[in-house]
């Protein structure tokens, strides 16, 4: 029927155990069906009336009790809108349980409750959850860009296939202050120490539930819950048997294939006692393209400008040139940039992903259960960072062994191991491939020069040349060249090509894509590794993990201990990491074109490990009849560079009545410097990204440089250079107080809001400074090399934001349901200090929706169908990365929507969605791609 069909799915969401293991006891088992239609009803509560113990039944309706004592006694079989019935057992058996509907009992409140999940009943924090039934009907594409939908959730689409998910500011293409676990398990990349996307995530038929837990949680989940967790369940093979098959294909020529299989096996008694679980997932999409040519925030000049300018997804270009401050030299020449190479030349869009996952269980009992499980990801997709880099081919392993009794005590160790394949940094790939042909500096020269000879007679001779004199009228000459420049920017943008192609043809170019030199040097780049003079990453790092837990009752409290260990043991070769003993040697090699280069490479490695390990207590205690409950935890943890560190969390959730809850909070977190705020040592061309363990000396700053060279040759003392030095880095701490209220009103509206403010000390940003080799003694007369570090350094302001969140679902006609959702962060510190990493975060944004099930074309039909619509808003902000990807995102809205008929007969769901309907190309981070339309239709098969 209807009602249990509906509740039937997402009851056995929070599936409850209280079996206890006895020596002699008595088996009663059997199965509870729905008494209309004979259906079995899962999820559905078996408790035995004299000792309080029980189970839940599972997919099958099917319960299993062992009860120690004498019979007879009372069962009392319930669940949600149905009456609850009382059978008396006399002797052991099989009994088959049916229950009748109750349609007093069944409100629109129970509906509610029943889809919070246990950690949203629970927690004092602010926790959003997107269970299966939200998975079937999210309009997106996935469950996990179905995230971004949720409450104070921000989604970063950095391509199609790597996309970021993080809470309360912050925000980076680069999620470091979030923690992302699947089934208790962190799935971040060990050399990048954050977690890419769901790549080696699960897939939708496999995801039961998915938490995301807002704001500081370290005290709960271990440093670098920073900022939230995501947290993931996978269905249980025990409670989900079967096989589903998944197919989807849609716009970009996305086509995507699932595969989920689970079996279990009893034994002669009819006990479960081993399941088996095997998922194979497979995508393949035409991914977003980067075609942003507008001027980066650094670039001097615009798109009219004569001599080009610097792009965003165009690289190679960022060196500018100019005349020399001689314009009388040079007429019309002003300022011009190199050619560069558009990033839609550079990486691969043919975005791959193939994940694999087998699990076995064993059950020692209904309790005790031991799980292996092993997880592969692989394929090919583009990530951004500092710069943009195509992830090919790349590789992760995970192996994790646990043993548990459920709300008892868990043990449970992992690895995971990291291939890098054929991946590079496509922004280098530009530079390499241009400084091939020949320096920028004598590029620009023979500009200049070029120039001059074939190009300054024509400049000088078109209108409105100066004609003040040069030497009594400076200013009024320049004035005039300034409006001359102006006045012939098309015919001066002519004469920029005619002199660009005849530079770039000298030195043997240009760099055409397509062409055999192009394809050969790109190759040539790409193919070798950082310490072979190319472009290749080289990282085979990869992380071990133990973690054990136990929880306990003493009297009226609840107490939970544990502790975890974790070893990263990164190897990059000297490519990512200082893991090189860098004892160089010369190295000539032939470049495709004929050029000869001088590399040099490391012959030997240094082993870099790092150990970090943590203990937490926490304890609860309940008062006035349960109404209200206190909790306080407490994390110590400890890395072999940095000294210990507390992260306290204390909480009040007050049970008002049944419709009214408030929650009080105040929690911290801490943020260990990753591997690379210690040990980075990468070189992307223009400068040296350096991790800072022990710190960084006689550093001077570029504006400093700038204000020396302005100087004559006579004026330019050595002891102008203002040194100064980068102390060592540290973790990062943030405190957060936190209120929150849950009510349902009218017996129909659902809301729930939170307010949060936060303080933060030590961000972990970066410093840039230059290393100068100076000639002389105690006059400068030139300064003879220049290298620009990217330090990883601490900021020296403590910063605090804020935030409010609300949001609303309306329960209507039964089967229809209206949502909505609004979003407000804010910093409130306003610093000048560059080590501050931006805020990107929307200030205001919302989500309105509009959801159908379990709706029926003719009242005698088994099929089912339902639709859900969603409009988001989000208000543009200041995206600030690396120095080429800087910039202004515009506000932005998307319409998404879905429609879904399930056909009984076949066991099969079929879908048609889309997101961003009106086809808005928008972007969401400067630097990535234009977002567009993605249009799709699958069909899931429950067999």
């Amino acid at each position: 029927m209807r009602i249990k069909t509906f509740l039937g799915k997402i009851g056995f969401v929070s599936l409850i155990f209280y079996v206890q293991t006895a020596v002699a006891q008595e088996k009663i088992s059997g199965t509870v069906r729905d008494s209309k239609d004979r259906e079995a009803i899962p999820g559905a509560n078996v408790v035995i009336k004299e000792t309080g113990k029980g189970t839940s039944t599972d997919m099958s309706g099917r319960f299993v009790l062992e009860h120690k004592g004498s019979l007879p006694v009372t069962l009392e079989v319930s669940f949600v809108g149905y009456k609850t019935k009382r059978l008396e057992i006399k002797k052991s058996g099989n009994y088959t349980i049916d229950l009748d509907e109750d349609k007093v009992m069944l409100s629109e409140v129970s509906v509610v409750e029943q889809r919070l999940s246990d950690k949203q009943k629970e927690s004092a924090l602010t926790v959003e959850a997107m269970d299966a039934l939200a998975i079937k009907e999210t309009p997106a594409a996935s469950f996990y860009d179905g995230l971004g939908s949720l409450k104070g959730v921000d989604l970063t689409a950095a391509s199609l296939g790597f996309k970021i998910i993080n809470t309360r500011g912050f925000n980076s293409t680069s999620p470091v202050r979030s923690l992302q676990i699947i089934d208790g398990v962190d799935n971040q990349a060990p050399g990048l120490n954050f977690s890419l996307g769901n790549f080696l995530g699960a897939s939708d038929l496999d995801v039961l539930n998915v938490d995301i837990i807002a704001g500081a949680s370290s005290a709960f989940y271990g440093p670098n819950a920073f900022n939230g967790v995501i947290s993931m369940t996978t269905k249980d093979p025990f409670l989900f048997p079967g096989t589903s098959v998944s197919f989807k294909t849609g716009e970009r020529n996305l086509n995507e294939i699932a595969l989920r299989h689970a079996r279990v096996f009893k034994d002669k008694k009819g006990n479960d006692k081993v399941a088996i679980k095997f998922n194979a997932f497979y995508l393949q999409a035409n991914d977003w393209v980067a075609d942003n040519y507008s001027p980066t925030e650094q670039s001097e000049r615009g798109i009219k400008n004569p001599g080009w300018y610097d792009a965003v997804n165009r690289y190679g270009d960022e060196q500018m040139f100019d005349d020399g401050q001689q314009p009388r030299t040079y007429p019309g020449l002003d300022r011009f940039y190199r050619t560069g190479i558009e990033e839609v030349y550079l990486v691969d869009y043919n975005t791959r992903n193939l994940k694999l996952a087998l699990s076995l269980h064993h059950k020692f009992s209904n309790e005790r259960e031991l799980i292996l499980a092993s997880n592969f990801g692989y394929g090919t997709t583009v990530y951004q960072g500092d710069n943009r880099y195509s992830l090919k081919d790349i590789k992760f392993y995970q192996n994790r062994i646990e043993f548990r009794k459920k709300n008892k005590f868990f043990i449970r160790a992992y690895s995971t191991n990291e291939d890098a394949g054929n991946s590079y940094d496509a922004y280098f790939t530009a530079l390499r491939m241009q400084n091939a042909l020949v320096s920028d500096n004598a590029w620009g020269e023979r500009y200049r020069s070029f120039w001059n000879s074939f190009e300054a007679n024509t400049a000088q001779s078109l209108p409105k040349y100066p004609t003040a004199n040069w030497f009594t009228e400076r200013e009024l000459w320049l004035q005039q060249y300034q409006e001359y420049l102006a006045y012939n920017q098309d015919t001066l943008r002519q004469l920029h090509n005619r002199n660009r192609q005849r530079v770039d043809q000298f030195f043997g170019g240009p760099l055409i894509p397509g062409t055999r030199q192009f394809d050969s040097l790109f190759t040539y780049f790409t193919s070798r590794t950082f310490a072979e003079g190319g472009t290749k990453f080289f990282d085979r790092s990869a992380l071990y993990h133990l973690h054990g837990q136990y929880e306990w009752d003493v009297k009226s409290y609840h107490l939970v201990a544990g502790g975890n260990m974790r070893l990263y043991v990164p190897n990059s070769r000297g490519n990512i990491f200082s893991d090189s003993m860098r004892y160089d040697r010369f190295v000539v090699d032939t470049l495709p074109n004929g050029r000869l280069v001088y590399d040099s490479t490391a012959l030997s490695y240094n082993r870099i490990t790092n150990f970090e390990f943590g203990v937490y207590a926490g304890i609860e205690k309940k008062f006035f009849e349960d109404k209200h409950k206190f909790n306080f935890t407490i994390r110590l943890d400890k890395n072999q560079n940095f000294p210990f560190l507390l992260s306290p969390a204390l909480s009040w959730v007050y049970q008002i009545d049944k419709l009214n809850t408030l929650r009080v909070s105040l929690s911290s977190a801490i943020r260990n410097p990753t591997l690379q705020d210690q040990y980075l040592y990468y070189n992307v061309g223009r400068a040296i990204l350096l991790g800072n363990l022990n710190g960084v000396d006689s550093l001077v700053s570029p504006e400093n440089l700038q204000e020396y060279l302005k100087k004559n040759q006579q004026g330019r003392l050595e002891h102008e250079f203002d040194y100064y030095n980068v102390a060592p880095i540290r973790p990062e701490r943030v405190q957060t107080a936190e209120v929150g209220y849950r009510t349902t009103l009218f017996d129909r509206l659902f809301l729930d809001m939170n307010y949060y403010y936060s303080w933060y000390q030590d961000f972990i940003g970066f410093n840039i400074g230059l290393m100068i080799q100076a000639d002389g003694q105690t006059a400068i007369d030139r300064v003879s090399s220049v290298q620009a570090y990217r330090v990883a350094a601490n900021a020296r302001d403590r910063v605090t934001t804020q935030g409010f969140s609300v949001g609303a679902n309306y329960y209507f006609w039964d089967n229809y349901t209206l949502t909505g959702n609004y979003t407000w962060n804010v910093l409130n510190t306003a610093t000048d200090d560059p080590i501050i990493p931006a805020f990107n975060t929307t200030e205001h944004k919302y989500n309105i929706g509009l959801n159908a099930r379990d709706l029926k074309l003719k009242s005698t039909s088994q099929n089912l169908f339902g639709y859900s619509v969603n409009y988001r808003w989000i208000q543009g902000f200041l995206f600030e990365g690396s120095p080429q990807f800087t910039g202004s995102i515009d506000s932005y809205d998307m319409l998404d929507a879905q429609a879904n008929y399930f056909v009984k007969k076949w066991k099969t769901t079929f879908k048609l969605g889309g997101t961003n309907l009106l086809n808005n190309k928008v972007f969401m981070v400067f630097g990535g791609p234009r977002v567009g339309r993605l249009a799709y239709f699958s069909a899931v098969v429950d067999f």
